[in-house]
């Protein structure tokens, strides 16, 4: 359980951070940039529920979204090392993205297929939906060049490509579901 009485500790005013199993790393590490832009993310998601009123399946699931990413914080902020631990890491499990697959299956049967990209906008709900989506991707980018040098468990992998395939239609479900699209159109402005 997590307890904070103190926010600030000073141990990080020489430009590093402690990682969850207690190794410092500089605050500029692949690994501390990948899991503060999960974080980004989670907030991201946060702003985009403040739209999100009256679309309460969606909310539902964006809860949940927002939990799992602390999920995959704390998962990225514990370097597997292969030493055995005194306590057992938390980590991204299969299910969680399989329940992404199915919550995505589940909005999109509600929308038309696509005809054209959408460009990101529309509905409040949905422009931030968007915005978060685009911070998933750089976050599944510098995870996937993490997993080049370090391990990361594959269902952490998975989560992170998912959700943003998740926000995705998200975004699309709550531009009215997708009636509400702004549809690119290739060379209008040519």
């Amino acid at each position: 359980m997590v307890k904070l009485n103190k926010i600030y500790t000073r141990t990080g005013d020489k430009g590093t951070t402690g990682l969850v199993s207690g190794p410092r790393r500089e605050k500029f590490d692949l690994r501390v940039e990948a899991y503060g832009t999960v974080d980004e993310t989670n907030s991201a998601v946060g702003l985009a529920r403040l739209h999100t009123i009256g679309l309460d399946e969606l909310d539902i699931m964006l809860v949940r979204i927002q939990n799992d990413l602390f999920d995959l914080g704390s998962d990225l902020a514990t370097p597997d090392t292969g030493e055995k631990l005194s306590y057992e890491p938390l980590r991204i499990i299969e299910a969680q993205a399989e329940r992404l697959e199915r919550e995505i299956d589940a909005l999109n049967g509600e929308l038309d297929p696509l005809k054209s990209f959408v460009l990101p906008g529309g509905t409040a709900a949905a422009a931030h939906l968007h915005m978060a989506r685009t911070i998933a991707r750089r976050a599944e980018r510098l995870m996937v060049e993490l997993s080049r040098q370090e391990t990361i468990g594959a269902a952490a992998l998975k989560y992170i490509n998912r959700l943003s395939d998740f926000l995705f239609v998200a975004a699309r479900f709550a531009n009215d579901r997708g009636q509400a699209d702004i549809l690119w159109v290739p060379g209008k402005h040519r």
